[in-house]
């Protein structure tokens, strides 16, 4: 689609750079100081077709054609889609100006300075069928969108207090023509950002508490803020918190917050580093829950860094699409009323407590309370992102057996929750399902439907699975498992319920879980694994899980097991690390949409000083661990580590953050080895 750029100043650069990935052409660039739209126009030019590849609606440069009048540009031009980035105070006049020409808008923030103008420029475009953006994308962007989701899975309970901060700093000191901003002050330009976010999660703002002003500004500077340079305000969403929102032209932007948004609630505290991030780095955001540290929640995706122009690219497909999408706007005029809400309350105390109008709140999108995060968030790489299971790309293990000995794992799997991990593998050989069960009624943990429960009949129970599951749900405190799966194919003599191994004698343990006849022999049971299989699906019929599963199995056996009874499974879980990469049952399960669990991923003797994984790791800039993880996460297998130092942890969910180039991933997969044995 081609579009018409207006505003030529440092942040149309910005926005010109993604051209040529975006699906749209700049057709012409205006500005009232032409030199600025000259080199716009060259820049474009410059990273553009050739001359003979140009389009009637660029010079024989092909570059934008230049204007120095909008009204002269919009009469020459025809493309249907407007880019507003002049000056803060400018951005309403232009756009109803372009509305009016029958063009669609994307504006700068604000949309505009009046909120009165704001619900007229909604109204405008509404009449004339048009759409209206506005900026900032930021509640969009992966960090924003992923705090989003943390908060909505009940980890925090009900959120009451929030800080929100927005330093725009010392403009004369970092750009090159402050006016724009010392004119309309730190509310219009810079609190946009979090309180942009904070609607989208909260929903509309209802009123100003209280709000005050403080005109701080260096007595050297000659160029002073015609509007308070630094604003305190104290808001009250509607169905949400309170917000304590501090917005400073004074405050340095370097300091120790920038756009930081800090949510305390009943049960934790989540803090967003910056609410106008277009990317989300591994420690964008930390997350506490009940009565433990913070710890990073790493976005469990690859790092994806939006540009300026995903505003109006996102507005032009859908406008190509048929769509008129005003939902940004809609937000922006609701934020720009409460930009003046505030300032209106800071200069005189007597409109503090005035609702918040200006536009029709009801049609705001509200967060948290309304939009519930899905379950697991499905798989998006390898070869199994169509399967029916939805899983996340990390799991976490949950076994208490490391390094030759039983360990604690409650405060692991309580920084696991709190980092973001939504697939827990438990297991009743490990004896610490009711512990697990604790954490996950405790405060500070996300609610039931935000965590992916694997559980695990041990050996001894294959004639006692309805007695198994049902045990392990009791201490789970759950009423069904996501998936419940043989923990080996293979059937031991029946001891007794297995209940609470954590809390007995090692030696009583290893008795109960590992029997052994007079002779010191194994104690096997003469039990055949379909029947164990088809008494599994049962417990699926008659919903104790959703899902069934097999561990530890060979690829025969379970075509086997398949073809003899009829029932697939939804999840296989085996050892899988560079060493044995299983390529065989990975391919003929994600043919089948069966997801495969990978355990083990990180302890094979030698696997992470191993020279090929180090060489890899060091081109990636990361651990060796992150990219034996990565590996797994690129296949489409859903590694499940387990560790108990916190940082490790965080380390491991953020490895799936991590892409191996084609050539890495097969210099990782030549490392098989058919002789493998631990």
């Amino acid at each position: 689609m081609y579009c018409l750029l207006v505003g030529a100043g440092a942040v149309a650069h910005q926005y010109v750079a993604d051209l040529a990935d975006s699906a749209l052409t700049l057709a012409a660039v205006c500005d009232r100081e032409r030199d600025r739209a000259v080199a716009v126009a060259d820049a474009v030019a410059s990273d553009g077709p050739d001359a003979t590849d140009a389009t009637d609606a660029a010079d024989a440069t092909g570059a934008p054609t230049v204007y120095a009048d909008l009204d002269a540009m919009l009469a020459a031009e025809d493309a249907p889609l407007v880019v507003n980035l002049t000056s803060h105070a400018a951005h309403a006049g232009v756009t109803r100006t372009c509305l009016d020409a029958g063009r669609h808008v994307f504006s700068e923030k604000p949309l505009a300075l009046d909120p009165d103008e704001a619900t007229a420029l909604l109204d405008l475009a509404r009449d004339r069928d048009l759409a209206l953006g506005c900026a900032p994308i930021a509640p969009d962007c992966d960090a924003q969108l992923h705090a989003r989701t943390l908060l909505s899975d009940g980890r925090l309970g009900d959120v009451q207090v929030v800080y929100a901060t927005a330093h725009v700093g010392r403009v004369t000191e970092w750009h090159e023509r402050p006016d724009s901003f010392l004119k309309v002050g730190p509310l219009f330009d810079g609190a946009v950002y979090p309180l942009s976010v904070l609607v989208d999660w909260f929903g509309p703002v209802e009123r100003v508490r209280s709000a005050d002003a403080v005109d701080a500004w260096p007595d050297r500077e000659t160029r002073r803020p015609e509007a308070p340079a630094h604003v305190e305000a104290t808001l009250q969403f509607a169905t949400g918190p309170v917000v304590s929102l501090r917005a400073s032209l004074y405050a340095d932007h370097r300091s120790r917050e920038f756009y930081g948004v800090e949510c305390h609630g009943d049960d934790g505290t989540l803090y967003l580093r910056d609410a106008g991030a277009m990317a989300a780095d591994r420690d964008a955001v930390l997350v506490r829950g009940g009565d433990r540290e913070s710890v990073p929640a790493p976005h469990s995706r690859p790092r994806r860094e939006r540009g300026h122009l995903d505003g109006p690219d996102r507005l032009a497909r859908a406008v190509a699409a048929g769509d008129r999408p005003r939902d940004t706007a809609r937000r922006a005029a609701h934020v720009a009323a409460v930009c003046a809400a505030v300032e209106a309350a800071a200069t005189d105390p007597e409109n503090a407590g005035r609702a918040v109008g200006g536009v029709d709140t009801d049609r705001l999108t509200a967060g948290v309370g309304t939009h519930s995060a899905p379950t697991v968030r499905p798989s998006q790489s390898g070869r199994a992102a169509g399967a029916a299971l939805r899983l996340p790309p990390v799991g976490f293990g949950c076994s208490r057996y490391r390094d030759g000995e039983y360990v604690d794992r409650v405060d692991s799997v309580g920084t696991a929750l709190d980092a973001g991990y939504r697939l827990l593998d438990s297991a009743e050989l490990y004896g610490n399902e009711s512990r697990i069960g604790d954490l996950l009624a405790a405060p500070g943990s996300p609610d039931r439907d935000g965590v992916f429960l694997l559980g695990k009949a041990w050996n001894t129970n294959h004639g006692h699975l309805r007695e198994a599951c049902e045990g392990s749900l009791c201490e789970l405190g759950v009423d069904s498992f996501d998936c419940y799966a043989l923990h080996w194919p293979d059937a031991w003599a029946y001891t007794e319920p297995l209940r609470r191994l954590a809390d007995r004698p090692v030696e009583e343990q290893e008795r109960l879980t590992f029997p052994e006849t007079d002779t010191g022999d194994r104690a096997t049971a003469d039990r055949d694994l379909a029947d164990t299989w088809r008494d599994l699906a049962a417990l699926r019929d008659d919903g104790l899980t959703r899902t069934i599963g097999i561990c530890n199995v060979g690829l025969d056996r379970l075509r086997g097991l398949v073809a003899e009874t009829g029932i697939e499974p939804a999840l296989v879980q085996v050892e899988r690390h560079p060493y044995t990469p299983r390529a065989d049952l990975v391919e003929w399960c994600h043919e089948r949409g069966i997801r495969v669990v990978a355990h083990s991923p990180l302890s094979a003797p030698g696997l992470l000083d191993d020279p090929v994984i180090c060489e890899v790791s060091a081109e990636l800039g990361r651990s060796p661990a992150a990219t034996v993880l990565a590996w797994n996460v690129g296949d489409g297998v859903v590694p499940i580590p387990s560790s108990v130092d916190p940082e490790h942890v965080v380390d491991n969910l953020a490895a799936a953050r991590t892409d191996l180039t084609a050539d890495q991933r097969a210099r990782l997969d030549a490392l098989a080895d058919p002789e493998f044995e631990r």
